[in-house]
C-alpha cells in the first residue's frame, strides 16, 4: 500500500513540476516563431496568416502558466492534449508559412521547433506516453512532407535525376527523424534517472 501510494506521489509530483519545463518549453517556441515570422514578413495578409497559430499558443500558454502560478496544475491528460496541439501548430507553420529564400517545404527551418516540445514533453511523462508523442511528431512530420513535397526534385539542382533527388530528400528528412527520435528517447531517459535517484533517497531514508 506505501509503495503504490509512493509510485503516485511520484507521479503527481513529475505533472507538477515538469509542466514549467513545458511551459518555458512553449514561451520560448512563441518567442522564437514570432521572430521568424516578423522576420519574414513581406505582406499584411502573410502576417496575420503567420501569427495566429502563434496567438492561438499564447492563449493556450498564458492558461496554463496561470494555473501553474496558482499552484493548480492541469493533469496528465490535458498536457497530452496541449502537448499534441503544439505539434499541430508547428506543422501549420512549417507547411503554410513560406519564408524568403524557401524553395520547398524541407527548407523550412519550422521543423526545429518539434525538437524543444518533444524534450520537454519527454522530461514530463513517463515512457509509454513520450514514446508515442514523438512517434507522433514524427509521423505528423513525415506525412506532411511526403504529401506536401515533391520528393523527386531537389530545388536548384536540375541535373539531378528523380531518383537522385528522391534520394537526397529522403536522407535529409532520415536525419531529421532521427535525431528527433535521439531527443525523445535521451530525454525521457533522463526523466528515468531522476526517479530512479529519487526512489534510491527514499528507500534510504525509510531504512534510517
Amino acid at each position: 500500500m506505501q509503495a503504490a501510494r509512493t509510485l503516485e506521489q511520484e507521479a503527481a509530483e513529475d505533472i507538477f513540476f515538469g509542466q514549467a519545463v513545458i511551459i518555458w518549453a512553449r514561451w520560448f517556441l512563441i518567442a522564437a516563431a514570432t521572430g521568424l515570422v516578423m522576420w519574414s514578413l513581406d505582406e499584411k495578409n502573410s502576417l496575420v496568416l503567420g501569427i495566429m497559430p502563434i496567438v492561438a499558443l499564447m492563449g493556450m500558454n498564458f492558461y496554463l502558466h496561470g494555473r501553474y502560478l496558482m499552484e493548480k496544475p492541469i493533469q496528465s491528460r490535458l498536457i497530452v492534449a496541449t502537448s499534441t496541439m503544439d505539434l499541430l501548430i508547428i506543422t501549420l507553420l512549417v507547411v503554410v508559412w513560406p519564408l524568403a529564400g524557401q524553395d520547398s517545404r524541407l527548407d523550412n527551418p519550422f521543423f526545429l521547433f518539434y525538437y524543444p516540445m518533444v524534450l520537454s514533453f519527454a522530461f514530463v511523462m513517463p515512457r509509454k506516453v513520450e514514446i508515442s508523442y514523438t512517434v507522433a511528431a514524427i509521423a505528423v512530420y513525415a506525412l506532411a512532407m511526403f504529401v506536401l513535397v515533391d520528393m523527386t526534385s531537389v530545388p536548384g539542382q536540375p541535373e539531378y535525376s528523380s531518383a537522385v533527388a528522391l534520394q537526397v530528400n529522403l536522407k535529409m528528412l532520415a536525419v531529421r527523424v532521427i535525431a528527433l527520435a535521439a531527443v525523445g528517447g535521451l530525454g525521457n531517459y533522463f526523466w528515468r534517472i531522476q526517479r530512479a535517484r529519487r526512489r534510491t533517497a527514499l528507500a534510504s531514508a525509510s531504512s534510517v
